[in-house]
């Protein structure tokens, strides 16, 4: 009878992912569960300390799952895939506030992909600058990628939540059914060509521009496809747990917003915060790890996914329930957009990046959670 060779039995012993990985988001998903079944208006407060761990505890999860086939697929397809399937969820949870929210007139959705904008050009790009530039003094990336991002990004933005102010069709911050379809469109379809030029066309303009070797966070072999596999499987239910227990939080966080005197759009920004919590921590490993590439490629990729999906799926729920959509942005809120795509073009323009430009994001995003707490 013959052996098989150690290495095939190393292979074949070989996890296919640390057991916490896959205990966490079970474990998460149990806790979800039981409290649908025992506490439908949520999660109560003496819970609390444990579903925030277990939360942040399944977000590592996520991340692990993510870079694993970030490092099987490469740049830009794991950022692709990584922000799809965050943004998918971010959706479904929407759309579920708006179902559950009484008739008329509905900000969540408005609240949450500004909110998400925000998080991402100046906290999650802040920080992996400031990251970067302190442990690797000056990082180079291709300016071309991120610049196609910043002009989608900031055409989708502008339509979306800054022209439905000026519309005359219908009054107030909101479009009229043709309007918001027309937006809808072109969303979709810009989206899409931005893939295509990311994928196929200019791939190159999103790939890191070191040497394959001397990238020290993916050090070692690609995994295998049983790796691979696990990891297509896990990421997905560890995403599911994040956000059932990110909604099963979400009426604590609500009453205690209300309790505390606090403006409502703070649970968007917490919802936001929450659905971007796996990317803005694979996007601060990468950039720490000098991949500041995949850092802007996680980054840019979940704003647009953001923006570019969640508002044609709102639209398309408006126009069917007959529900008005606000979708135009306060002046403070357009002035602090403006800014941030601004001061965004800048900092990537030149493809260096220092401490300066990440300090100089991380103030516009303090003040965006000032405005968030204290309009």
């Amino acid at each position: 009878m013959r052996r098989p060779s150690p290495k095939t039995a190393a292979h074949r012993a070989a996890p296919v992912a640390p057991l916490w990985t896959i205990l966490v988001p079970l474990a998460a998903l149990g806790f979800v569960a039981a409290v649908m079944l025992a506490l439908p208006d949520g999660v109560s407060v003496w819970l609390v300390p444990v579903a925030v761990p277990l939360l942040l505890a399944t977000v590592f999860a996520a991340v692990h799952h993510a870079e694993t086939i970030a490092h099987r697929l490469g740049d830009p397809y794991g950022a692709i895939l990584l922000a799809l399937a965050v943004t998918i969820i971010e959706v479904a949870l929407i759309v579920s506030v708006l179902l559950s929210a009484p008739p008329g007139e509905s900000e969540i959705a408005r609240d949450t992909v500004f909110a998400a904008i925000m998080i991402v050009l100046n906290g999650i790009v802040g920080l992996s600058l400031l990251v970067g530039g302190i442990r690797h003094h000056e990082q180079g990336f291709q300016a071309r990628g991120a610049a196609g991002a910043l002009a989608v990004l900031g055409t989708v933005a502008v339509l979306a939540l800054v022209l439905p102010n000026y519309t005359l069709a219908v009054p107030g911050p909101v479009y009229a059914p043709p309007q918001l379809v027309f937006v809808a469109v072109t969303s979709l379809a810009l989206y899409g060509l931005f893939l295509f030029v990311q994928m196929v066309r200019h791939r190159d303009d999103f790939r890191d521009i070191r040497p394959e070797d001397d990238a020290p966070g993916h050090a070692g072999p690609p995994p295998d496809r049983r790796t691979m596999t696990a990891a297509l499987v896990l990421l997905p239910l560890a995403l599911l747990a994040v956000v059932g227990l990110a909604e099963s939080l979400a009426p604590t966080v609500e009453h205690a917003v209300a309790r505390a005197g606090l403006p409502a759009a703070l649970v968007g920004v917490t919802i936001a915060m929450t659905v971007l919590l796996p990317e803005g921590t694979a996007a601060l490993r990468a950039a720490r790890a000098n991949r500041i590439q995949t850092s802007l490629n996680l980054a840019l990729g979940s704003a647009l996914a953001s923006i570019c999906l969640t508002i044609p799926t709102v639209a398309v729920l408006s126009v069917l329930m007959g529900q008005p959509l606000i979708l135009g942005l306060e002046p403070e809120h357009v002035v602090l957009l403006v800014l941030s795509l601004f001061m965004a073009t800048l900092s990537l323009a030149m493809g260096r990046t220092t401490i300066l430009q990440g300090g100089v994001h991380l103030v516009i995003f303090g003040a965006f959670l000032t405005l968030a707490a204290m309009p």
